[in-house]
């Protein structure tokens, strides 16, 4: 019972601190899972075994396909090139950019396409005499609704398409529908939101027609080839069920495929590219998560939980949304999730039913709930932080008061889109 209570107290502390970001948040999921093997929740072996590698696997891979890509310049290239056909026109330029935020987060994942759009869309806003700040929000905005639609696009996704054993196709006929649905109705909102700041004279749009996006192409060699492993990596995952292969195999071998075809020996200048810090995060939670497992915590809520919603797949898939979205919206939703799966599981071992409705409103929840506030979602922190260190700080009262709407607007609509899908 002592054991018990110690691996509930430290696993909620670390959890609270990872959320408020006092400390580092690998360094304390690191902390946590020595901690959790120091006090005999978990042994070495167990602590191994919890770890999701599917997962890991799968983000090294596609962190190194599109580290590669990225210097191509065919990124920035769709920006400018985006900017140009609607002849610099604000308001399009707005819609446009969010909808091309939403593609290459749900094709590559949100925050690498943050990352990489937002000093672009900076530089097109400024040189229209225009606040960076609505543009910048908007596509934070939409790069979550885009990630929610693939197995790829939102780290969240990855941990319950491998749990679940959902794949790249499940997600996108499943969650992509939705996505889009999402999109037209985020456009109408960032419209009614900031339209009316967006007036331009045609000399400030003449600026944008003289830009050269083709300057932006640093390496057409390797933008061919970067194209063609992407192309067949996504081929892949939409035929992993046929080929037998799972989608971590398929981004590693993409990532091997490329780095040779690269031309470079230097394998390190590859590796630089992954997000090293967020892969030991993951190792790090999954072994937390993992001890919570081995105490019975996760029996015991997943009991508690039947208990509260009969075991009504109605009220339980319709409640996980609600509930998932408002503690993602403030608490970081990836250890949400890693909580979450476990519980799922046991669900669907106790209700005896298919619960895949519940596994869809933990992934909505988790990603559109990200929109709710400027820590929601590590794009959101990206995005903000770019801006910030470009001169235009977003506060976060000012990111809350329309990624709230958005979201309550998004959950809403995503409830409704359950219901009439899984559960009539």
């Amino acid at each position: 019972m002592i054991l018990i209570i110690l691996g509930v107290f430290f696993f909620v502390l670390i959890f609270i601190l990872i959320s408020l970001e006092v400390i580092n948040k690998t360094i304390l999921a690191l902390l946590g899972a020595v901690l959790f093997i120091a006090l005999g929740i978990l042994n070495e072996k167990m602590a191994y075994e919890e770890i999701d590698w599917n997962v890991i696997f799968l983000l090294i891979g596609m962190m190194v396909i599109v580290g590669i890509t990225k210097r191509s310049g065919l990124f920035q290239y769709i920006a400018i090139k985006s900017a140009k056909v609607v002849h610099g026109d604000p308001v399009k330029i707005l819609i446009l950019f969010s909808v091309i935020t939403a593609l290459l987060s749900a094709l590559l994942d949100n925050v690498t396409t943050v990352l990489i759009l937002t000093p672009v869309i900076i530089l097109i806003s400024v040189e229209l005499g225009l606040n960076p700040i609505p543009f910048i929000i908007s596509s934070a905005l939409a790069s979550n609704i885009g990630g929610m639609a693939t197995l790829i696009g939102d780290p969240p996704n990855i941990m319950i398409g491998s749990a679940a054993n959902l794949g790249f196709t499940d997600f996108l006929i499943n969650l992509g529908p939705l996505a889009l649905i999402l999109m037209v109705m985020h456009s109408g909102l960032v419209l009614l939101f900031f339209k009316k700041d967006l007036k331009v004279s045609m000399e400030r749009r003449a600026r944008i027609m003289d830009f050269d996006e083709n300057a932006s192409i640093k390496d057409k060699t390797l933008l061919i080839k970067s194209l063609v492993v992407l192309f067949l990596v996504l081929l892949f995952f939409l035929l992993h069920g046929v080929i037998g292969l799972a989608p971590s195999t398929i981004a590693l071998g993409g990532a091997a495929v490329l780095m040779l075809l690269a031309g470079s020996d230097d394998v390190e200048e590859f590796f630089n590219e992954v997000e090293w810090s967020t892969i030991f995060f993951f190792i790090g939670l999954f072994i937390m998560v993992g001890g919570l497992v081995n105490l019975g915590v996760i029996n015991f809520l997943a009991e508690k939980y039947l208990v509260l919603t009969h075991g009504d797949m109605f009220i339980t898939s319709e409640s996980i949304i609600w509930v998932s979205g408002f503690l993602s919206a403030f608490l970081d939703n990836i250890p949400y999730v890693a909580t979450m799966i476990p519980l799922v599981e046991r669900l669907s071992l106790d209700m005896g039913t298919n619960i895949d409705p519940v596994w869809w409103s933990l992934a909505i929840g988790a990603c559109l709930g990200g929109n709710g506030t400027l820590i929601g979602a590590s794009a959101n922190v990206v995005s903000a932080g770019l801006s910030g260190r470009s001169g235009y700080k977003i506060s976060f009262m000012e990111f809350t008061k329309y990624g709230m709407v958005v979201m309550v607007c998004s959950l809403m609509v995503s409830s409704a889109y359950v219901y009439f899908r899984y559960l009539m």
